[in-house]
C-alpha cells in the first residue's frame, strides 16, 4: 500500500492506468509507485495530456473556485500557498452568512459570527495572493486549456474548477424571517447549535416523518419538542412510535401564519389555535446549487447532490466539488476538510511549478 500526497492510499499502485497516471502527475507518481520505471517517452506521453502550462499562456489560471464560503475560501488559501494562480468568484450567498454565532467551529471558544469568519478567511486567502471576485458564474464549457467560464460581463479560462456552491435552504413563509434567523429564533442546523437550545421550547416545522426524526435528535437538548406538520402529513408507524416514546407533541393542523415576537415565534393554525415557541427549526429541505454541474452532464443524485471520488473530483476530469453541494454531512468543518483535499488534488494534477524565487530576487 502506498500513500499519496493528499493522504489517501492505494492498494494496487502497480495497476494504475495511463489515464490515472496523467491525473496524478509524474511527481506524485514517483512517490506512489517508486518501483515503476517510467521511460522518458512515457513521461512525455503523460505530460502531453496536461493542459498548456499557465507560464506559457498567462491568460489561463490554474484553478477557478465557484463560491466564497468557508470551503471555497479554504481551497483558495491552499492553492495560493501551493503558488498556484487561483480566483474565487462569489455570489455572496454562503450559508455561513446566516450564522449569528457558531460555537462548534474549532479555534473560537467564545464562538464567531458567520460573516466575521468569512471576512477572516477572505483576508487570509488574499494575503497569499488569491484573487477574489464578486459575481455569479452563469456558464461553464470545456476548453482546449481546461474550461471557459462566463460570469457577468467577464470570461476567463481555467485549467481546473472547484465547485463550492453549497445548498439553498427552503425557509418558512413568514415576515422578517431573516431577522428571526439573526436573533436565533429560527435556526437552520440542529447539529451546529443544538447545544445552545438548553431546555428551550422548540418546534420542528416540516413534513411529518422527517420532522419527527429531527425532533428526536433535539430531545438531547430539551424535553419540550413539538413537531408542526407542514406538507406530507403521514408518517410511518416507526416514526409515530418514536414521537410517542420521546414525548414529542405533534400538531397536524395546517399552519395559517408564523410571526416573530419579542420572546420567540408565534404560530397560528387554521383552526385558530395559537402556539408560542422559543425557537423553530424549519425542516423543509434544501436545493443543491448544482446547476453548473448539471449543465456539464456531471453525475448527481436524484436531488442534485454532486457525486465525487476520493479526491473530490466529479465524473468530469478537472472539475471538483466540495462542501454542501456534495453528498454528506452539511458542516463547515467538513467543507474545509474537503477543500484541503480538493486543493491538494488539483495541485498534484497539474505539472510541477519549480521554485524560481532565488534567481528572481538576485
Amino acid at each position: 500500500m502506498a500513500i499519496t500526497l493528499d493522504g489517501t492510499s492505494t492498494r494496487n499502485s502497480n495497476q494504475l492506468s495511463k489515464q490515472h497516471i496523467s491525473l496524478i502527475g509524474t511527481a506524485e507518481l514517483s512517490i506512489r509507485c517508486p518501483f515503476l520505471q517510467a521511460t522518458p517517452s512515457a513521461i512525455r506521453s503523460a505530460m502531453n495530456e496536461f493542459s498548456t502550462p499557465s507560464s506559457q499562456n498567462p491568460a489561463v489560471i490554474d484553478c477557478l473556485i465557484v463560491g466564497g464560503g468557508p470551503g471555497g475560501l479554504t481551497a483558495a488559501l491552499y492553492l495560493a500557498r501551493f503558488r498556484r494562480s487561483c480566483m474565487v468568484i462569489d455570489a455572496g450567498s454562503s450559508r455561513a452568512s446566516w450564522i449569528p454565532r457558531s460555537h462548534n467551529y474549532p479555534g473560537f471558544p467564545p464562538g464567531i459570527n458567520g460573516n466575521d469568519l468569512l471576512a477572516r478567511l477572505r483576508e487570509q486567502a488574499r494575503g497569499y495572493g488569491a484573487r477574489l471576485e464578486q459575481g455569479r458564474v452563469e456558464h461553464i464549457e470545456p476548453h482546449a486549456d481546461g474550461f471557459s467560464v462566463r460570469y457577468g460581463d467577464a470570461t476567463c479560462v481555467t485549467r481546473r474548477i472547484i465547485l463550492a456552491t453549497g445548498i439553498e435552504d427552503t425557509l418558512p413563509d413568514m415576515p422578517d424571517v431573516e431577522q428571526a434567523i439573526g436573533e436565533g429564533k429560527v435556526r437552520l442546523c440542529a447539529i451546529c447549535d443544538g447545544y445552545e437550545v438548553d431546555g428551550d421550547n422548540v418546534a420542528v416545522y416540516g413534513e411529518a416523518e422527517n420532522a419527527i426524526s429531527h425532533a428526536v435528535f433535539l430531545r438531547t437538548f430539551t424535553d419540550r419538542v413539538t413537531v408542526v406538520v407542514h406538507g406530507e402529513p403521514n408518517a410511518c408507524d416507526q416514526a409515530i412510535a418514536l414521537a410517542e416514546h420521546y414525548d414529542i407533541r405533534v400538531i397536524s393542523d395546517r399552519v395559517e401564519s408564523l410571526h416573530l415576537c419579542e420572546t420567540g415565534i408565534e404560530l397560528l393554525t387554521c383552526s385558530g389555535e395559537r402556539h408560542h415557541f422559543d425557537i423553530i427549526y424549519p425542516s423543509l429541505g434544501a436545493r443543491f446549487r448544482s446547476d453548473l454541474a448539471l449543465q456539464l452532464g456531471v453525475d448527481c443524485d436524484e436531488c442534485g447532490g454532486i457525486w465525487v471520488d476520493d479526491h473530490l473530483q466529479t465524473t468530469m476530469r478537472g472539475l471538483y466539488a466540495i462542501g454542501d453541494v456534495t453528498m454528506g454531512l452539511k458542516q463547515m468543518s467538513v467543507a474545509i476538510g474537503q477543500a484541503a483535499q480538493a486543493a491538494t488534488a488539483v495541485h498534484n494534477s497539474l505539472e510541477a511549478n519549480p521554485w524560481g524565487g532565488t534567481e528572481a530576487t538576485r
